[in-house]
């Protein structure tokens, strides 16, 4: 009974997909990450978290679709259909997976706080990478309303995006 609610405060109404934040840190508009594919909304409209902590966990129910072998990025297409890309950093595909961890793979069925990786912050930092991390709605097309909540520190699985269909 009480998945049963939290399910329903999740998804909100039937028009209504709720995607959670998978890394904990300060929430930025998209527009402030350096990289203009981003910043432009090239792959889609989104969110950025400046991570506090080296993990990421899924922010919906679904299935890993791409886990990319540099362990950076992963999308994950919902139950609901909404594309969700999160990334790691800013070209940090250049470390060749080199202080990522990943626990999933492509085709493996994800819910809300599922580990999918762990990062070394420092390292990643030391290497001289921005840790930045675009989270992008890749569909964004298909939805009538992205809205973000921005400009606070976000916890592990607080909702960071409402996408309305």
């Amino acid at each position: 009974m009480l998945n049963k609610l939290k399910e329903m405060f999740r998804k909100g109404n039937d028009n209504e997909i709720t995607i959670l934040s998978p890394i904990e840190g300060q929430a930025c508009d998209i527009t402030e990450v350096s990289d203009p594919t981003f910043s432009g909304k090239l792959l889609g409209d989104g969110i950025a978290i400046r991570p506090d902590k080296g993990r990421m966990v899924s922010p919906v129910s679904g299935t890993i679709a791409i886990f990319f072998d540099t362990k950076h990025a992963c999308t994950i297409i919902s139950d609901e259909g909404a594309e969700i890309l999160i990334h790691i950093g800013l070209d940090t595909v250049n470390l060749k997976g080199k202080y990522f961890t990943s626990y999933k793979k492509e085709g493996d069925k994800v819910k809300p706080g599922d580990l999918l990786l762990e990062f070394n912050m420092e390292g990643i930092k030391e290497a001289g990478y921005d840790l930045i991390s675009p989270i992008v709605i890749c569909n964004s097309g298909n939805y009538s309303e992205i809205k973000t909540h921005t400009g606070n520190k976000v916890k592990e699985l607080e909702p960071i995006i409402q996408i309305m269909q």
